[in-house]
């Protein structure tokens, strides 16, 4: 019998470090996120034939996303979009997007295995972001349906608000960037102090 090959998410041996972090900061991995970079027009019919397969219409507006029960669109340019989600492989919904907008003159490209998600949650997470972004993080400017790409560090990320009172964060970083943007996450979280192990 051959062996079978076990995936790996870029942190998958730093859980034991996330741990003893302060638990006014909390850091967590979603390996394994379905991404597919999306081209389209957002005019256009593939937009619509996109949003038919998502469930969700894609952004008009630059720097926002949208959410819907299956998938979340990203705005990455005027006419590309980030398409994440945890119920479709990436095989398949590469394959339903690539077949809904070629027509149209769209693409659709899996790049699943290019970044992980960094989960940053906790009283101190706008404090930890501040300290290497140079966006403005205020809860009444950068909330809910806001993301952005950015310099985190020296790491360049997509990052996006998940509530409206600063303390929730998700953060997409390419896999060749997670340990230095970890590492980084850990060393901002040291002013609050640590729990011990």
């Amino acid at each position: 019998m051959a062996d079978t090959l076990t995936p790996l998410s870029p942190l998958h041996s730093w859980n034991h470090t996330f741990a003893h972090l302060p638990d006014t900061v909390r850091i967590t991995e979603e390996p394994f996120v379905t991404m597919i970079d999306l081209w389209v027009d957002p005019t256009g019919p593939g937009a619509a034939a996109a949003a038919a397969v998502l469930g969700v219409d894609l952004p008009t507006n630059p720097s926002t996303r949208i959410e819907g029960d299956a998938a979340t669109a990203i705005w990455l340019g005027p006419d590309e979009f980030l398409i994440t989600t945890h119920t479709q492989s990436p095989e398949d919904l590469e394959t339903q997007l690539r077949t809904a907008v070629t027509p149209h003159g769209g693409a659709a490209i899996d790049v699943s295995a290019q970044r992980t998600t960094l989960r940053l949650t906790g009283a101190h997470a706008r404090d930890i972001l501040a300290t290497g972004c140079s966006i403005d993080l205020h809860p009444t400017v950068f909330r809910p349906g806001t993301a952005v790409q950015t310099m985190l560090g020296l790491a360049g990320v997509v990052l996006t608000a998940l509530d409206d009172t600063g303390t929730d964060y998700r953060i997409l970083v390419r896999a060749s960037f997670a340990r230095y943007l970890a590492a980084w996450l850990i060393d901002a979280a040291e002013e609050y102090g640590t729990r011990p192990e």
